[in-house]
């Protein structure tokens, strides 16, 4: 939101999503859609009757629409399959960095804020419909690892690396998201291995490789922003990958002739071939494989 444009007290819970939005205006502009769009409805849903917050909403809509207008055609904002893929893949590689962050026991600020942030993108997913229950527990682990840690390097402690019970951590919604947003993103030199939250490139992440996670899904995609106008790198290195083994089954496979698939079949099967096309956009050949043997197995089975 415009700086001039005062946050109504009913609206508090949502200032980080905003603020993410804010942050991401550039960098990828659908993300910031979603996250403006998430603050709306559920703005909606607090106070939409009250002056002041309807003089937000009505703001908020408008700049929604001219957002929509600038972004064209983009398929993000046009198809929601592409936009909640999209949302889906920036919220799981970001989690992925902080969660090897922390097995690694590399305890700094931008993974704090990279897990906190996760989870907030993980909220705008419910414009798309009602989260997985993967995603509910992505939310919840991200959420609370963010505060774990964040309250240990406050009190001077060493976090325990890796997954914990999260028994006996209390999150404190008003004081720790104010702690987390307000941290400084921690300075490093430029990698290839490195993701940087606090300062990532316009349009090409190509050379980021992050290992999964036991806490997010094995080969989870990797999505990359739509061309908003801004050119990318001329000159991409190539890197070395690990190919998965293809399996053999599958180059002489033959649809079942009493195989009914359901629309949510045909659905999934779409959303792995999008999955695949955003790895690609990484250079991502293992993630494109995976994904699209998991979309020809389920078309010809109709199981995953």
């Amino acid at each position: 939101m415009a700086a001039a444009t005062v946050l109504p007290q009913q609206f508090k819970s949502l200032q980080h999503h905003l603020r993410t939005a804010q942050e991401h205006e550039k960098r990828d502009p659908v993300v910031a859609y979603y996250c403006r769009l998430y603050a709306m409805q559920t703005g909606m849903k607090i106070d939409s009757k009250t002056p002041e917050c309807r003089k937000f909403l009505l703001k908020l809509m408008d700049q929604l629409e001219a957002m929509k207008k600038q972004l064209g055609d983009c398929e993000s904002i046009t198809q929601e399959i592409v936009g909640s893929a999209h949302v889906e893949n920036y919220a799981l590689k970001m989690f992925l960095y902080a969660d090897n962050e922390d097995r690694a026991g590399h305890f700094h600020k931008n993974m704090i804020k990279s897990f906190y942030t996760a989870s907030l993108l993980i909220d705008t997913l419910s414009v798309f419909g009602e989260l997985s229950e993967e995603n509910v527990q992505h939310r919840k682990y991200a959420r609370w690892k963010a505060t774990y840690i964040h309250n240990c390097l406050k009190n001077g402690e060493t976090p325990q690396a890796g997954p914990i019970g999260m028994e006996g951590e209390e999150y404190d919604n008003e004081s720790e998201e104010a702690g987390l947003f307000s941290m400084p993103p921690k300075a490093s030199p430029p990698s290839s291995s490195t993701y940087n939250p606090s300062n990532m490139p316009t349009t090409n992440y190509t050379g980021i490789q992050i290992p999964p996670g036991a806490h997010a899904p094995a080969n989870t995609p990797a999505e990359v922003p739509h061309n908003t106008g801004v050119s990318s790198n001329p000159i991409v290195q190539p890197t070395s990958q690990n190919i998965p083994v293809v399996d053999p089954s599958l180059y002489t496979v033959t649809p079942q002739g009493d195989l009914l698939l359901t629309p949510e079949d045909f659905a999934r099967a779409q959303k792995f071939c999008k999955y695949a096309g955003s790895a690609l956009q990484y250079e991502d050949v293992g993630t494109a494989v995976v994904n699209l043997q998991k979309a020809l197995k389920l078309l010809t089975t109709g199981r995953e």
